[in-house]
């Protein structure tokens, strides 16, 4: 468990420092990698383009974690993330990874799950739900 929150933690900073430190040793050759907002990247080497790509177009200022759950060759992770698209747009979110692990613990799957961090109670002012009016996190 310690190798693989490791492992994660690594991932993790290598967003923010906008930096490739081993993304072919963290992930299996066949790894699936699914983003909270639809896409997916299949293989080591398609994980290790849309990163490098991606980090034209913005910079992670974010990526906290705030726990680990391990049941055999699985983790979850929750966390807090905050990006800046070069844009101008921010986004924050909270979210969580489903982790999977191959036997020589390198990520073959990994699926992440965002919640708005802009939460609010639609009952607060009685039984009738008001909801916000506002466009809907792409996750």
């Amino acid at each position: 468990m310690e190798e693989r929150e490791k492992i994660t933690r690594r991932w993790f900073q290598m967003w923010l420092d906008q930096k490739d430190s081993g993304i072919l040793e963290l992930f299996s050759a066949d790894a699936q990698y699914i983003e909270s907002w639809g896409p997916e990247y299949r293989g080591a080497h398609k994980i290790k383009l849309w990163f490098d790509e991606w980090n034209t177009r913005g910079v992670v200022l974010q990526w906290e974690i705030k726990q680990f759950f391990h049941s055999g060759s699985q983790t979850v992770v929750e966390w807090q993330f905050k990006n800046r698209m070069y844009d101008g747009t921010e986004q924050p979110f909270d979210g969580m990874s489903l982790i999977g692990w191959t036997a020589d613990n390198k990520i073959c799957f990994l699926k992440e799950f965002g919640c708005n961090e802009n939460r609010y109670d639609p009952y607060q002012n009685g039984p009738a739900p008001v909801f916000r009016d506002e466009k809907a996190m792409w996750f």
